[in-house]
């Protein structure tokens, strides 16, 4: 396990330090992203490059995007959106978006096709809408 970790502070520093122009991405792309070894239940990369498929939800600046992890094993439930890329079955770790650099974009993989794009920003939208009230009892922007 903390060899792992190593690798991954090793290969994160290289990212860090790493100087080039951001590549081109837009909303709906999936790519490839060193996502590392993280902590727990949270979306790990595979393979010695701690990689993984992302889809760009939204793109703040041409340096940063939000990120939904992506994986082939199917799941079923609020916290999860199936959809096809190139005839494969594609789920989307709605509860594991975050902030993500450009720097960590490895390569274009595609776009997602179709109305997908909208009904997981949906999807999103909803879970994050009917979450539970924060300790105090108060929903966050809740209307």
């Amino acid at each position: 396990m903390i060899k792992k970790f190593l690798e991954w502070i090793g290969l994160k520093e290289q990212l860090h330090v790493s100087e080039h122009v951001p590549p081109f991405f837009k909303e709906g792309e999936i790519w490839w992203c060193y996502i590392g070894e993280n902590i727990g239940i949270e979306a790990n990369g595979k393979g010695t490059k701690f990689t993984r498929p992302v889809l760009v939800m939204k793109k703040y600046d041409k340096f940063s995007f939000f990120a939904i992890p992506l994986t082939s094993k199917r799941k079923f439930g609020t916290w999860y959106y199936n959809f096809v890329h190139d005839g494969l079955p594609q789920n989307a770790q709605l509860a594991q978006g975050r902030v993500v650099s450009y720097k960590r974009l490895k390569e274009r993989v595609g776009k997602i096709v179709g109305d997908d794009y909208e009904k997981l920003v949906d999807s999103f939208i909803t879970l994050h809408k009917n979450r539970p009230p924060s300790r105090d009892g108060v929903v966050a922007n809740a209307k």
